[in-house]
């Protein structure tokens, strides 16, 4: 049987997943080993709903079979399990990883997910480990032929319920404390009025917000602000995670990436009024982030960035989410540019405006010596 490799993370680097930096701090451990040592690791945890033709809302709940070594015959989420290490980890991937978990353990195919909703990121506790656990709201085809697998479930009593008989289910019988604190929370949302929302479509207005670390500005985003500009007549520029700075990922502190936004934006003949640049410092909270972010840049009619983290933080508070905008991003990126950088290769130079290079290169700064020291040190917060 083919080893699982688990995707692991430091203690001290979990605040980093409120952030929406997944790949940067995740490595991979083989998952016996990362129980026994006790290594914190990623899990999802997803909660199914269908809409009967009724337009009733049918909640499908597990009941863990009696042999399991850990809480059998319980009730618990509608599937869950551990996500599986990969390069360039994304929340697009753990979201993969929940549907495959929904169906190996329902026999739900990929095909019969209609709708899917990111919930929440907490972490929870389980034999002295911490399991961060992406949650993830699924509707499903109402009339899907479930199949229960045996090993993992109790084939009888798991299945879709109405909202009567969950709550009598989370009242009266033994229940995981974690899925069932999420069913009592589940239960209180209008998830066909949550549907509604998403498919909305705004005016989009005259006032964009575009964020991003410009770890550092690269030509990847002078093409993302250009395209905006053909659409909307101002742009908000937030410079994320703007009190890191010198450690191998955020090598340059935000007066340095304010400095490459404004020469960039300059040579290119930007009216100084036509943008605004902000410092928006993570606060490692992923519910409060996008009313912080508002706190500090004000209004604006749309969202741009290529983060389906940041997307979907905004997406969930009903905002007007601008369309991905990216060229050969896996040239054009921070990771990339960095790694060139500490390579000595010097086809950085070509993914970078001239004068982002000469600020960069400036004694003062001394950007290249920075990047190589740090990376070497392996400073990576």
């Amino acid at each position: 049987m083919e080893k699982e490799i688990l995707a692991c993370i430091k203690d001290q680097d979990i605040k980093y997943l409120q952030s929406g930096q997944i790949s940067k701090h995740v490595f991979p451990l083989e998952r016996k080993k990362a129980h026994d040592d006790h290594v914190s690791h990623l899990i999802i945890r997803v909660f199914a709903y269908s809409i009967s033709p009724k337009n009733e809302i049918m909640y499908l709940i597990q009941k863990r079979n009696m042999k399991k070594e850990s809480f059998p015959g319980y009730f618990t989420d509608s599937a869950s399990g551990h996500v599986i290490y990969k390069k360039n980890l994304s929340l697009k991937d753990i979201e993969q990883n929940a549907k495959r978990e929904l169906q190996e353990e329902f026999g739900i195919q990929t095909k019969y997910v209609r709708k899917t909703s990111f919930y929440d990121l907490r972490t929870e506790t389980y034999m002295n480990t911490s399991e961060i656990s992406y949650i993830f709201l699924f509707q499903v085809d109402h009339d899907i032929e479930l199949k229960a697998d045996p090993i993992e479930l109790d084939t009888e009593t798991s299945k879709f319920y109405s909202e009567t008989e969950l709550k009598q289910i989370l009242k009266k019988e033994n229940s995981v404390d974690y899925s069932r604190k999420i069913w009592d929370e589940i239960i209180t949302i209008d998830l066909k009025e949550l549907i509604k929302n998403k498919m909305n479509i705004k005016k989009q207005g005259d006032v964009a917000l575009f964020i991003g670390r410009f770890q550092p500005f690269h030509h990847g985003h002078v093409y993302v602000i250009n395209n905006i500009f053909k659409e909307f007549k101002k742009i908000k520029i937030a410079i994320g995670s703007s009190q890191l700075s010198n450690t191998c990922i955020n090598p340059f502190t935000s007066t340095e990436r304010k400095k490459f936004l404004v020469a960039a934006l300059k040579s290119r003949k930007y009216p100084a009024k036509n943008y605004e640049i902000f410092e928006i410092p993570d606060i490692f909270n992923a519910e409060k982030w996008v009313n912080h972010v508002v706190s500090i840049v004000g209004n604006f009619d749309a969202i741009f960035s290529n983060s389906d983290w940041i997307r979907i933080l905004f997406q969930q508070k009903d905002f007007n989410i601008g369309k991905k905008i990216t060229i050969f991003k896996k040239k054009y990126n921070g990771t990339n540019i960095r790694k060139l950088i500490c390579k000595n290769d010097k086809n950085w130079r070509n993914l970078v405006p001239k004068e982002v290079i000469n600020i960069i290169e400036e004694p003062s700064i001394d950007g290249l010596n920075r990047i190589k020291k740090l990376c070497k040190e392996g400073v990576s917060n």
